[in-house]
């Protein structure tokens, strides 16, 4: 029996294969760099990542937005591993893609310049993060309104750079607010309702302000009970 067509089928079947592949490239290694980051694969995250920039880059072109998506998921798995350094310049390479691209007043320009913000204050570059976070605020409050999720959260990144900074004052009103706008936004027993009570009790604690702690602090245990 003749097996040769059944071969070169065979071949041409994974040929086509590999083309139907090489279109996916940059979708399926973004996939599966965000499962490897979910998982806590940090190393393989980062190696998945970049595998995506570069796909990126031949695919789209430099200054694509893709190649700017795949640079801010890669500068997420630096900082995952504590690796601040190597996490600014593709957080600036995307930044100055998605400005680029977009123009300042973009979801993705606000992003970026949140998730560098708080790069700089888990670095200690505290005057640095500040006016990256100022900016990501007011252009997300300029697109989404006072009341939505993304400015709660660059508000309470703010406010926990003022607590770092040794602030509490200053970081009090933006943790109120960000907790209002998730309650609002999220309801009550979102995670990040959670996280916004837990952080305005610790903030009040410190302050020595027990009595105005204690109603926030009820409002936590309520929501962890009714979790386990």
């Amino acid at each position: 029996m003749n097996r040769a067509p059944a071969v070169f089928l065979a071949l041409c079947a994974v040929l086509l294969l590999g083309v139907s592949c090489e279109q996916r490239t940059w979708e399926s290694a973004m996939a599966a760099g965000q499962r490897a980051l979910q998982k806590g694969d940090y190393a393989d995250a980062e190696r998945l990542f970049a595998s995506a920039v570069k796909k990126a880059e031949d695919q789209y072109g430099l200054k694509d937005r893709h190649v700017a998506v795949a640079l801010s998921s890669e500068a997420q798995a630096f900082v995952a591993q504590g690796k601040y350094v190597e996490a600014e310049p593709a957080y600036l390479q995307a930044l100055k893609i998605f400005q680029d691209a977009h123009g300042e007043q973009h979801a993705d320009v606000a992003a970026t310049l949140n998730n560098l913000g708080v790069l700089h204050r888990m670095h200690g570059q505290y005057a640095q993060a500040e006016p990256l976070l100022l900016r990501a605020l007011a252009i997300k409050e300029r697109l989404h309104g006072p009341d939505h999720p993304d400015v709660a959260l660059t508000a309470h990144n703010l406010g926990l750079l003022y607590v770092t900074q040794g602030f509490p004052e200053k970081a009090e009103p933006l943790y109120r607010r960000a907790l209002a706008i998730r309650e609002k936004a999220l309801g009550e027993g979102h995670r990040d309702v959670e996280k916004s009570l837990d952080d305005l009790v610790g903030l009040l604690r410190k302050l020595h302000r027990d009595a105005d702690a204690a109603p926030f602090e009820a409002r936590l245990s309520a929501i962890k009970q009714r979790r386990s």
